[in-house]
C-alpha cells in the first residue's frame, strides 16, 4: 500500500471514530494536517497572521461539517477545499479593503515634502557573491509567482507545492480534471514568460 493510500485509510478510520463519538479522533486530524493546511494558506495569502486565522477557521468548519462528510473524496481533499475557499474569501476581502489605500512609490511623502518613497527606500543590490545560485533561482520563481493571477498562482501551489493529483485539485476547486490540466498548462506558460522577463 502506498503512503498516500495509507494516509487515506487512516483518515477514514479517524472520521469513523469521530462519527462514533470519539472526539479525540478530531484532535489527531488537527495534528496531522495543521502544518500542511497552514503552509498552503500562507502561500496563498502571504501573511502569517491571516494564514493562522484561516487555518483555525478551516478546522472549525471541518469539525462542524464532519458528521455530514460522506467520504466521496478523501478527507484531506475535503479539508484543502474548505481552507482554499476560506483563503480566497480572505484574499478578496483584503483586496477590496486595501486597493484604495495603496500608495504609489513615486508619490511625495507628504504635502510639504516632495521627497518620494522611491528616493528613501534603498534599492536591493544582489551580487553573485551575496547569493547562491539556488537561492537566486528560488527568488526568481517567487517573483514570477507574485506576478501571476490569483487563479494561476493557486493552482500551481496545489500542484507543485502541495503535490496534489489532478483529481484532488479538481475536487478542491470544484472544476473538471480537464480544466485543471489546461489551467496548469496556462499557469506554467505564464510563469515561464514571467521568468523570461526576469532574466532579460
Amino acid at each position: 500500500m502506498s503512503s498516500k493510500a495509507q494516509e487515506v485509510a487512516l483518515d477514514r478510520i479517524l472520521v469513523d471514530r469521530f462519527k462514533s463519538g470519539d472526539h479525540a479522533a478530531f484532535d489527531e486530524m488537527v495534528s496531522r494536517y495543521w502544518d500542511r493546511i497552514y503552509a498552503m494558506v500562507n502561500q496563498l495569502l502571504r501573511n502569517s497572521q491571516d494564514a493562522e486565522e484561516v487555518t483555525q477557521d478551516a478546522f472549525i468548519r471541518a469539525h462542524r461539517g464532519l458528521t455530514n462528510f460522506r467520504g466521496e473524496s478523501a478527507f484531506s481533499t475535503w479539508l484543502y477545499q474548505i481552507a482554499t475557499n476560506l483563503a480566497r474569501n480572505r484574499y478578496w476581502y483584503w483586496w477590496r479593503r486595501k486597493r484604495d489605500q495603496s500608495v504609489s512609490i513615486d508619490a511625495p511623502v507628504s504635502s510639504d515634502n516632495a521627497t518620494t518613497l522611491a528616493e528613501i527606500i534603498p534599492a536591493e543590490v544582489e551580487t553573485p557573491d551575496d547569493i547562491a545560485v539556488t537561492q537566486e533561482f528560488v527568488s526568481r520563481i517567487g517573483r514570477g509567482m507574485e506576478k501571476l493571477s490569483a487563479k494561476h498562482r493557486e493552482i500551481l501551489i496545489l500542484r507543485n507545492v502541495k503535490n496534489l493529483s489532478y483529481e484532488e485539485i479538481a475536487d478542491i476547486l470544484n472544476i473538471s480534471v480537464g480544466t485543471v490540466k489546461s489551467r496548469i498548462a496556462r499557469a506554467r506558460e505564464s510563469l515561464r514568460s514571467r521568468l523570461g522577463e526576469d532574466f532579460k
